[in-house]
This record gives structure tokens, sequence and C-alpha cells, in this order.
């Protein structure tokens, strides 16, 4: 965010390919600061293209350098870090995996990265068998904000069937921190609240944890959306967020929560 509102600051024209990061509140203020959103890229005299947190491909900085766009690297220094894991297993001939939504920005920027095709694997239910049977090594990555519990059961699946393997656990620290506050939470609360965009994919394993634990668990995108009716007979109310909340968002949750329900 710091970059993008400097750059927007600069006085130089800052285009941006999709949202910087899956919150509509946050992509508001980033173009309202002057960024401005485009769907491809076109030729320009000046101007400069901001990259966002999820990252991008190769051919995205390449072409952009080209069409004449300064760059301006935005990415998340945790997904850069998945990138560097991901092109070193590759130049030691390991053929890549990620586990991790196909068409999220994040594991496309990951796919891009890489010289040779990457397979990603969504989840148990999605591995593509046959295309794992013929792989002797793999170098295994994740995107940052999966959910922990899926992993035992793919990995196990395959070791079974892939003779060597590399394994990179890249989900990032935050993600893991709120997995694991979120399978308390909701066994110690009447309600839950979640706070994030319905964009975001780490938001929603978020509040499928939760619901799972507590039925009494809400998705909201700000404060306007809390009903005073979920909050009756609650003593006590549970909050977190996803991680492209803005704390101010989060601030203004918890007050309405507490005008609703005074301590």
């Amino acid at each position: 965010m710091d970059i993008a509102f400097k750059a927007a600051s600069s006085g130089k024209m800052v285009f941006m390919l999709g949202d910087i990061v899956h919150n509509e509140a946050v992509v508001k203020k980033v173009e309202e600061a002057g960024v401005k959103k485009i769907n491809r890229l076109r030729p320009v005299t000046t101007g400069a293209l901001l990259i966002r947190a999820h990252g991008a491909g190769k051919n995205t900085f390449n072409r952009a350098k080209k069409l004449g766009y300064e760059i301006i690297d935005a990415t998340c220094p945790m997904v850069k870090e998945i990138h560097k894991i991901a092109r070193k297993l590759e130049n030691q001939g390991y053929r890549i995996i990620i586990i991790g939504d196909k068409k999220h920005a994040e594991v496309t920027g990951i796919c891009g990265q890489l010289n040779s095709k990457a397979l990603v694997i969504e989840g148990f239910q999605n591995i593509p068998l046959k295309k794992i049977k013929k792989i002797a090594k793999a170098g295994i990555v994740i995107q940052s904000t999966q959910l922990l519990d899926h992993l035992p059961a793919i990995l196990k699946l395959l070791h079974k069937h892939i003779p060597k393997i590399s394994f990179h656990n890249t989900i990032c620290n935050p993600t893991r921190a709120k997995q694991n506050e979120i399978k308390a939470m909701p066994l110690e609360n009447d309600l839950m609240i979640i706070i994030g965009s319905k964009t975001s994919a780490n938001t929603k394993r978020i509040y499928e944890i939760s619901r799972s634990l507590n039925k009494n668990s809400y998705w909201v995108n700000s404060a306007k959306q809390i009903k005073k009716s979920w909050l009756a007979n609650a003593k006590s109310v549970g909050v977190t967020a996803g991680a492209s909340t803005p704390e101010s968002t989060i601030r203004e949750v918890i007050a309405k929560i507490e005008i609703i329900c005074p301590a």
C-alpha cells in the first residue's frame, strides 16, 4: 500500500493490471489516489506499471518494459520468495507442482515465473493421477494463503507415486497464524464476525473453518453489513479478518459491535 500511494504521489501516470489486493475498500483508495486500473497493456510514452501484491509472470514484466512502462514492483515479499524457490527447483531439474487455486493471480504469477509448465493441484479430489505417475522428480510449492489442513492427504498421495520430492511449505506465517486462531475462536465465542472481501480467497477459508465450528459465523465486508439481530443473544463476539482487510475497517466493525452490544 505504501508503495502504491508513493507511486501515485510522484506525479507520473501509474497503471495497475487488476486489483492491488482483494479488498474493494483498498482498491478504491488506491484508485482515488491516482492509480488507474487497466485490463491489458498498451504502448505508453511515459508511465509506470504497478505490479500488485500477488505478483506477475516474467512475460508481464518483459512486455511492460518493451511497451514503455517503468516497473514499480509491489509484489508481496513472501510471494517473491515462492518465485525464487520455484525457479531454483526448476533449474535443478524438478517438475514444479503448485498446490493452489488455478485461476488465482498469485498462482498464475508463480506459473509465469517458470520456463516450463507447472502442474497446479487445487485439492485432493482434483489430483491428475495420470500426470502425477509420469513425474520422477517433483518440486512442490504452495499458494501462500492455502489451508494447512489440506496438505497431508495431498502430500501422502504425491509421495506414493513420485519417487523424489522436494517439498517447500510456502504458506505464509500470517495465514498460518490466522488458521490456527480460527480453530479456537469459534469455540470460545457465541458468534463470529469474519471481515473481508468476497473476492479474497484467504478470507473465504477463514470463514469456512469458522462456520464449520460455529454456525453463528458471519462474513462481512464492512460495518454496514452487520445486523443487530445477529448479536441479539450473544454474550461474546469473536472478530477476525482476511489478510487484505484494512485495519481501519476492522476498527469500524468493532466499534459498531460495541455500540450494539455495549459492555
